[in-house]
């Protein structure tokens, strides 16, 4: 009994990170998609085109990857007595925080769609940096767990 639970720990926690890696894959991916896409005319076949793959990639890669990232993470802290931990406390408040960029990207594109143009192509190549940050003290909290 004690290996299959063993067996089903290594599974969820192998989901968990090959989900991340996509949900991190399209967190870099939208804000790449938002400076192209600002540069197409509102209205244009170009624009149109911007609009559905960024529709397509929240639609296909993005919100499936976080739906799963957040279902095996809980489970896996729950598994490992993790909501005992301050590392535990202090990845899951970024988690938090990443999923709400993840909303506020969704949000954004909606604008884009409509033909709104709020921020510049700067500020959307600097806001591409926000899930890098957030991934490399997220790794470092779960592997170092250093409190």
């Amino acid at each position: 009994m004690e290996q299959m639970l063993q067996m089903t720990y290594l599974w969820l926690k192998a989901g968990h990170i090959i989900f991340v890696i996509f949900w991190m894959a399209g967190l870099f991916m939208l804000p790449r998609f938002f400076v192209y896409h600002q540069e197409a005319t509102p209205g244009s076949p170009e624009n149109a085109v911007w609009v559905e793959r960024e529709a397509r990639l929240r639609r296909i890669i993005l919100m499936p990857s976080l739906i799963v990232v957040w279902i095996f993470g809980l489970t896996l802290a729950y598994s490992t007595g993790a909501f005992h931990q301050g590392w535990f406390h202090a990845k899951l408040l970024l988690v938090v925080l990443l999923s709400g960029y993840h909303g506020w990207l969704v949000a954004y594109a909606k604008k884009l769609a409509r033909g709104e143009r709020p921020f510049t192509g700067k500020r959307l190549r600097l806001l591409n940096e926000v899930p890098g940050l957030a991934a490399a003290l997220i790794v470092v909290l779960a592997v170092v767990k250093p409190f």
